[in-house]
């Protein structure tokens, strides 16, 4: 019996289930949070709603570091107001406390054609706390009705974030 291994780089933290997927489909940034008293529970540690939150503000960054122009502007020029969240995966590992230092790694993990995928990954130095997918999409609004509806994936923003 032959058994064949394959050898998967992992991220330096060497932890498994943080492996950064080999094909992701963008730059990698990273956003750094600070957490506050405020932002734990009476157990003191952080309150679950605030990784979502700080994944939330790390997808806006990671297209501010990218180049792609603030909504205000996009509104005007493409009729884009935002990329509303449709759907959030989130597992956690290990939790976190006030005072600490956090970094989340953002990359899109994939492009659909009307929607893509963020993935966050958070870390306190070399500990993995949590990981998360995010599906979004660009969105504008239908003229003379009070509905949005997602547009296909602008090939001038992708080619930003590549």
């Amino acid at each position: 019996m032959v058994v064949v291994l394959r050898v998967i780089p992992l991220w330096p933290w060497c932890c498994a289930s943080a492996a950064a997927k080999l094909d992701h489909m963008s730059k990698t940034v990273i956003y750094e949070v600070n957490v506050m008293f405020g932002d734990c529970d009476p157990a003191g540690i952080v309150f679950f709603p605030n990784f979502a939150k700080w994944m939330d503000a790390s997808s806006l960054h990671f297209f501010m570091k990218c180049g792609v122009p603030p909504w205000r502007e996009l509104i005007k020029t493409t009729g884009i107001f935002g990329d509303p969240l449709l759907e959030i995966q989130v597992k956690f590992m290990r939790p976190a406390t006030y005072g600490e230092t956090l970094q989340i790694h953002t990359h899109i993990q994939e492009w659909r054609n009307k929607a893509f995928l963020f993935r966050h990954v958070i870390m306190r130095g070399e500990d993995l706390l949590c990981e998360g997918i995010e599906t979004r999409a660009f969105c504008i609004r239908l003229p003379g009705e009070d509905r949005i509806r997602a547009i296909t994936v602008p090939e001038d923003i992708k080619a930003l974030c590549l």
